[in-house]
């Protein structure tokens, strides 16, 4: 998968530029040295959540592992330019990943919040892991329907429903009724 290469890739080249070891990063982010070997040598795709306590160690953007390249000033993405940007799993390392990410703002320099288009596969909603993480989400059903567990609550967004969150509190987006569903998601993770 290309895009596991890519976030590895950057990963190592980022923290190996800072002269970070892997025991040292690890232990700054709270995660397994075997987690951290296995992202940089391109095995898994981790969740949000530990790729953004990854990247807060290492003191960069989120999207800094998704980039392609930096623009200054607006961007724009046409329909037909967007491109996969990555695939997320929130259940365990041997189950296959159920949202595709569609990178929205890759090449924008400097940004603050990373908008995507996500394509969310159906799967067993028993499977799903709660994850956490500083900062906001707004996320906006465009076709199908998700089931949203966050906190004790849950709630089922149709196409053209929304929702807005603080992501630090526990949650999980998926697919409902074992159907695809697509939505926009945007996430602001401060700085």
């Amino acid at each position: 998968m290309a895009v596991a290469k890519n976030v590895g890739e950057k990963m190592r080249e980022i923290r190996e530029k800072q002269s970070i070891s892997i025991d040292e990063l690890a232990l700054r982010c709270n995660l397994d040295k075997a987690q951290i070997l296995e992202i940089e040598e391109k095995r898994i795709v981790p969740s949000l959540a530990p790729l953004i306590r990854i990247a807060r160690s290492l003191g960069v953007r989120l999207g800094t592992f998704l980039d392609l390249h930096e623009q200054l000033g607006p961007l724009i993405t046409f329909a037909e330019e967007q491109k996969k940007g990555a695939s997320f799993s929130n259940a365990n390392i041997e189950s296959r990943t159920h949202m595709d990410f569609f990178a929205l703002a890759g090449d924008k320099a400097g940004r603050h919040m990373e908008p995507f288009i996500v394509d969310i596969k159906p799967g067993d909603a028993n499977k799903h892991t709660l994850s956490s993480h500083e900062g906001e989400e707004f996320l906006f059903v465009l076709d199908g329907s998700v089931e949203i567990n966050y906190g004790k609550e849950v709630y089922v967004l149709n196409s053209g429903d929304s929702i807005y969150y603080d992501s630090i509190v526990n949650h999980n987006v998926h697919a409902y009724n074992n159907k695809p569903a697509k939505i926009i998601a945007v996430v602001y993770i401060p700085s």
